[in-house]
């Protein structure tokens, strides 16, 4: 895309112009799934893959809401809540990393710890 504009289209019909999605299908995607031994890939497959690797790299709802082009998080959360989901190990991991060293600091410091809980804890 580099050197055009914002609004240029990314693929255009042979003669410039809007690629139709039933002329893009037939003309250039089937034909290179089958080349690629992947017959039957479509191109919301792809949409639903970017999805799962913007949640895998850690980008939250909104973020993919707006990348897909969804009228709400709602909508994406309907869509992709499995992939949040599975998230879910990870963020409690983080979580309790967190905790961990801020009892460290505190440790090293002598400044209270106050848990998660935002009872304070015990060294």
């Amino acid at each position: 895309m580099a050197g055009k504009t914002p609004d240029a289209l990314v693929f255009t019909a042979p003669e410039g112009g809007v690629l139709l999605l039933r002329n893009f299908r037939r003309r250039a995607f089937n034909p290179a799934c089958l080349a690629a031994g992947l017959d039957g890939l479509t191109p919301h497959d792809l949409r639903h893959t970017a999805a799962s690797l913007a949640v895998a790299a850690g980008a939250n709802v909104k973020a993919v809401q707006r990348m897909l082009g969804h009228a709400s998080a709602a909508m994406t959360l309907d869509i992709y809540s499995g992939l949040f989901d599975d998230d879910l190990d990870g963020v409690a991991e983080r979580l309790e990393a967190a905790s961990a060293d801020s009892l460290a600091d505190s440790v090293r410091t002598g400044a209270p710890v106050v848990g998660l809980d935002g009872h304070r804890a015990s060294r």
